[in-house]
């Protein structure tokens, strides 16, 4: 089943702006800038947001999964991502994400844990997007 979104820009690069749409209506019509990508402005979301709820959305479901086949059901996962967009020497490329993740699983232990964190990194389809080419971290904590 595809998931559509729809980009809209105006103008040049520098001056240009545009909008960003889901199909769901999640996002309508959300503003973004060469400003908020690469100068720090605070209003509007960039490419590189976007793709950081998508991978911490994925990894907490990832997360989840595997502590349900490890017969653990999680009380609350909740993950932050912070997505690194760099210069190398072809452009831009987005070089690190890192991962951040604070659960509430009763009965698990401090091991199974981490190894479902470490194995839902490698599993989520987020994660084997950039798998090849960027570097992914997970820090992970039982709470």
């Amino acid at each position: 089943m595809p998931n559509k979104a729809t980009a809209v820009w105006n103008g040049s690069v520098r001056g240009g702006k545009g909008t960003i749409s889901t199909a769901t209506g999640a996002l309508h019509d959300a503003n973004y800038s060469f400003a908020a990508r690469f100068e720090g402005a605070e209003t509007g979301t960039t490419p590189e947001e976007l793709i950081a709820a998508a991978h911490a959305g994925c990894y907490s479901m990832a997360l989840s999964a595997l502590l349900g086949a490890a017969g653990l059901t999680p009380y609350s996962i909740k993950t932050h991502a912070a997505v690194t967009l760099a210069k190398v020497d072809e452009g831009f490329a987005i070089t690190r994400i890192a991962l951040s993740t604070t659960a509430n699983v009763p009965g698990a232990s401090k091991d199974v844990f981490q190894q479902a964190a470490a194995d839902a990194k490698v599993g989520c389809p987020v994660s084997k997007l950039f798998a090849n080419n960027t570097e992914i971290t997970v820090e992970a904590r039982l709470v």
